[in-house]
């Protein structure tokens, strides 16, 4: 008969359980250890992000946007109110423009979003009554792309639990820490590697960190590293390429564009006679683009089939950058966007060239 200790009995594990002897320290020593160890973390993560031009900023979150919708509909729907995609976000700066004029512009931009789907909003909102400047950027626009279009339904359905988070953040971490701009985030960082592409799957890369949301009503500005550091500009403008058709069109794929140019002013078509019954004024404005972009664009989108049509089909007047020499040698780092100085510059630009157009009609 086999002893208690026998290998033989694979029933039975006879070896003593392991024990590991924690230190003996009072929990508030080992309380004191961890956030001091979390300080030390995250002022190296903030020394770091700073070390590289990150600067604070307000987050431009679906929550920020809609304080700066609601605004409309609460008392001042007889604002100016920008909508458009980037460019017009980034482009037009608030304070210059409230310089010029001791009014602020609402700010509904959103970034890589066709203006189509905040047009039609407000189309539908009695509320508006006042003025909007519309950017047209030709590869958004005129193909009904929408990055961030779902926000206008959260601004409808955010929850007090959401604006709540939305006010906290924005009074405790926002415009006070480096890291806390999303793209900074560790796992963001990481995904944004260059890493090896996997034969057969076609992933875009995403945008990395181009602008800073300088105040609560979302005015923004070129990320100034954009500026100065040129690998970082043209790691931006590959991106862009990439979104850009690569060689000449075939007749399918200009057929199939021209139905989606037309699809899209037609939006564009009814929700400006909606305003305009409503006696809203609607002003039609393309920023500046540079480089291979512009060159995209005008291959893609010959002005003469795309913008001559849509401000003949709306009857809104437009402001295009390249018939106003005021407009002209900005500069635009990765082609898109503009310059910090010479974003201020644009402003007064479009400001005096808003001022030239011809009195509403009734």
């Amino acid at each position: 008969m086999p002893s208690s200790t026998s290998s033989s009995d694979p029933g039975r594990i006879d070896a003593p359980a392991f024990e590991r002897a924690l230190p003996a320290l009072p929990p508030w020593r080992v309380a004191l250890l961890a956030l001091a160890v979390f300080v030390l973390a995250l002022a190296g993560w903030e020394t770091y992000w700073r070390s590289v031009g990150g600067v604070p900023g307000y987050r431009n979150s679906d929550g920020l946007w809609a304080i700066q919708r609601r605004r409309i509909d609460h008392g001042d729907g007889a604002s100016l109110v920008a909508i458009g995609s980037s460019r017009l976000m980034f482009d037009l700066q608030l304070d210059v423009w409230q310089q010029l004029s001791g009014t602020r512009p609402i700010q509904l931009a959103l970034e890589g979003t066709s203006a189509l789907p905040v047009l039609e909003d407000l189309a539908d909102d009695p509320d508006f009554t006042g003025t909007l400047l519309v950017g047209v950027t030709p590869g958004l626009f005129f193909t009904g792309r929408g990055l961030r279009a779902d926000v206008v339904g959260y601004a409808r359905s955010e929850t007090p639990a959401q604006r709540t988070s939305q006010w906290l953040s924005m009074m405790l971490l926002e415009n006070r820490f480096a890291w806390y701009e999303p793209g900074f985030a560790l796992f963001t960082v990481i995904q944004r590697q260059q890493w090896p592409r996997r034969a057969g799957v076609d992933r875009y890369p995403e945008v990395p960190k181009i602008s800073v949301t300088t105040s609560a009503d979302r005015n923004h500005r070129l990320w100034a590293r954009v500026e100065q550091d040129v690998a970082y500009a043209e790691r931006v403008r590959g991106i862009w390429l990439q979104r850009l058709p690569a060689g000449p069109p075939t007749p399918e794929m200009r057929a199939k564009a021209a139905a989606l140019i037309e699809q899209q002013i037609a939006r564009a078509v009814a929700a400006v006679a909606k305003l305009h019954a409503r006696g809203v004024r609607v002003v039609l404005v393309r920023a500046p683009s540079d480089g291979k972009v512009l060159e995209g664009e005008r291959r893609g989108f010959p002005r003469e089939a795309t913008w001559d049509v849509l401000l003949a089909r709306t009857g809104a007047p437009g402001i295009h950058y390249e018939d106003h020499p005021d407009m002209q040698g900005l500069h635009l780092p990765e082609w898109s966007h503009l310059a910090g100085a010479d974003a201020d510059r644009w402003t007064q630009a479009l400001h005096r060239a808003y001022l030239a157009l011809p009195p509403a009609q009734d």
